[in-house]
């Protein structure tokens, strides 16, 4: 597979505003911004899909989210969001972001009835976890 752009911030290739690292995980700005101050947390692997990431890559990535996104909040004054995407970049990321409550979509989107939530609900409904 050939490296991502995360990647090559990672290696130094690419340059970027970090936040955040540690031995697992690193923390920079995004290009892209969903709303200014959007953090992107990403673990040091490349894995294209967060929930085929090693348990401790995984947990490291959460648990950096989270440490960040309460720093945030701290230093920003205003609520965290978290999005994962996981389509634009080959390599399992997470936004963080503050809300801006002046720029709220509409709540237009309808209720499901409860037909179409028991019928996925049986589809997905798992045993037991192991």
């Amino acid at each position: 597979m050939e490296d991502s752009v995360f990647t090559k911030i990672i290696s130094g290739e690419l340059p970027s505003h970090k936040v955040y690292e540690d031995d697992k995980t690193i923390a920079f700005m995004s290009i892209q911004p969903i709303s200014p101050g959007d953090v992107l947390v990403v673990p040091k692997v490349q894995i294209d899909k967060f929930y085929d990431l090693p348990d401790e890559d995984y947990q490291a990535l959460f648990s950096s989210a989270k440490k960040i996104a309460q720093h945030m909040e701290k230093v920003l004054g205003q609520r965290i969001l978290m999005q994962i995407f996981g389509i634009d970049v080959p390599h399992a990321h997470i936004h963080l972001y503050p809300l801006d409550p002046t720029k709220l979509p509409e709540n237009d989107v309808p209720f499901a009835s409860d037909y179409e939530l028991e019928s996925i609900a049986k589809k997905l409904h798992i045993e037991r976890f192991s």
